[in-house]
Formats: C-alpha cells, structure tokens, sequence
C-alpha cells in the first residue's frame, strides 16, 4: 500500500494519527478500513468520517491512500510542506512522518 501524508496539526493534546496495514486493510486511529474491494485500475471516494485525503485507487495491484496524518504542533520539530512524505508499507505499523522535537533528558 502507498500512502501519501496529508500532515494536519492538531491543538496541544488532540489525538494524533497512529496507524497500520495488513494486506488491503488499513486501521486508522483504531478504526479499520477495508480496502479490497477498490479494483484494479479504478478507485474509490470515502464518503462520510473518515481519515482520507482524497481518493483511493488501485494501480498495477497497489493501493494508493491519500491519508490524513494529525500531529500536535507541540510536538513537532517542523514540516516540510513542500515535500509530502510517501511511503510504501505492506505490513505493519504506518511511520510517523513528522519530525519530532527530541525529548530534553530527565523528562
């Protein structure tokens, strides 16, 4: 699965993003979202709550999530807007594409 970070800062203390994939499915924030049912070659538009960014579609066998990625600013080092974080993960845990502030010693 390819995902492409849409980063969304969230207030001091609001829920960030966790996340993982297994197969054609993607659990967001506890929440999972079945995705094998998007064909190949077509896609499909998330409707109603969701964590997308857009739309979702199958390509040579490969789902492409646009995905929403909540952060707390408090944490964050910086973000680079410029360059939107893709990556390709088949199973596991998603990576965090923030930059995060290193954490000062004895906290």
């Amino acid at each position: 699965m390819k995902i492409t970070f849409s980063p969304i800062a969230v207030p001091e203390g609001g829920q960030e993003t966790i996340g993982s994939v297994s197969g054609d499915m993607i659990t967001v924030s506890g929440v999972a979202y079945d995705l094998s049912g998007v064909p190949e070659g077509g896609y499909a538009e998330p409707e109603g709550d969701h964590p997308f960014a857009g739309h979702i579609a199958r390509v040579d066998g490969e789902l492409h999530v646009p995905l929403q990625w909540r952060y707390s600013r408090a944490t964050a080092e910086r973000t680079q807007p410029h360059k939107i974080p893709v990556v390709t993960v088949t199973d596991g845990p998603l990576p965090d594409p923030i930059l995060r502030k290193a954490e000062e010693e004895g906290a």
